[in-house]
């Protein structure tokens, strides 16, 4: 009987501790059901808060740890240093994802009189309060995380946060719910070892279960259609892919990897098929998340949502209009 420990990017009241107490009761409600589940031989459990996210992967990659990142949030995209985290880690897999509500509060220090000049918190936060910051002319300082710029804000700075963190800190609040937007969401992953992963996944594991993959390609030849040969593959199987995304391999210029986020899980036939249908043209594949499929809303995109500038959708114009106006953009 030992204790295991999952890792977060700390200090206590980030985000991501948030994340980490609801995996950590997801899954230790899932090892109640089956002796076999790695959390149900522990003593006990020990959430524990990591200085930077390298620290997390690290202790996962040893084993005997599990940890929880940031993955995806639905202003702000990807966290990218995260994601090429994932790719490159050797011994790191998702198996879980959970969503966490996001909300800042800018605190100051308590009877601080200075006049604030900066605003610091993690640099997602500091994007998604923009609106806020420049409205007073503050200078951005990035912080390792928002919970961190909570506890080491000093005079004439404002920290962004967690509301948590006001009380955890002993922190004034200036100003509460400053997020550019609302509805603001963030995904974070629980990371395992491979060999952890499977017995860790939360969830109906039949094999009519619905689950989504993480996959990383990175095609060993480059040219013209090489990307939708790999593309067909997917389609051909029945696939459905519902976010696809590329990231340099890094000093290399022209490579690139692919990560898609496909509807089904590699043990699964149709997809197993492809993934070694992939392997056998020569290139190179990694799963880097399978998690039980979460309820995914399918809104229409209005035209309201659409970028200005562009054209196509449902606007008024011909066809032929709007690609005269695209052409006309370069003229």
């Amino acid at each position: 009987m030992s204790s295991r420990t999952v890792y977060y990017l700390g200090p206590q009241g980030s985000f991501t501790h948030a994340a980490a107490k609801q995996f950590l009761s997801r899954v230790q409600r899932a090892s109640g059901e089956t002796d076999s589940a790695p959390f149900h031989n522990a003593t006990s459990t020990v959430l524990q808060p990591a200085e930077h996210v390298s620290q997390i992967f690290e202790a996962v990659n040893v084993g005997g740890a599990f940890g929880v990142i940031a993955w995806e949030n639905n202003v702000e995209g990807y966290v990218v240093p995260n994601l090429d985290g994932l790719i490159d880690a050797h011994n790191v897999v998702g198996c879980g994802r959970v969503s966490v509500n996001i909300e800042f509060d800018a605190f100051m220090l308590p009877d601080d009189v200075a006049e604030p000049t900066e605003v610091t918190a993690h640099p997602h936060g500091l994007a998604q309060c923009r609106t806020f910051t420049q409205h007073l002319g503050l200078r951005e300082v990035p912080a390792a995380s928002n919970a961190a710029a909570c506890r080491d804000i000093v005079s004439g700075q404002i920290a962004l946060g967690p509301r948590i963190c006001g009380e955890l800190y002993g922190l004034a609040t200036k100003q509460r719910g400053v997020q550019d937007y609302q509805g603001s969401r963030t995904d974070f992953l629980l990371l395992a070892p491979r060999n952890e992963a499977r017995s860790l996944m939360v969830g109906d594991q039949k094999p009519s279960a619905e689950y989504e993959s993480v996959v990383a390609f990175i095609p060993l030849s480059t040219g013209a259609g090489v990307l939708a040969g790999l593309l067909d593959l997917l389609r051909d199987a029945g696939l459905n892919m519902t976010s696809f995304i590329s990231r340099p391999i890094k000093g290399h210029d022209g490579t690139y990897s692919f990560i898609a986020t496909i509807d089904a899980a590699p043990w699964q036939s149709h997809f197993r098929s492809v993934l070694k249908n992939i392997i056998e043209r020569g290139d190179w594949v990694k799963t880097l998340a399978v998690y039980a499929r979460q309820e995914r809303p399918n809104p229409p995109v209005t035209s309201w949502m659409l970028p200005d500038g562009g054209a196509g959708g449902r606007d008024s114009l011909s066809a032929d209009e709007a690609a005269t106006r695209l052409q006309a953009q370069f003229i």
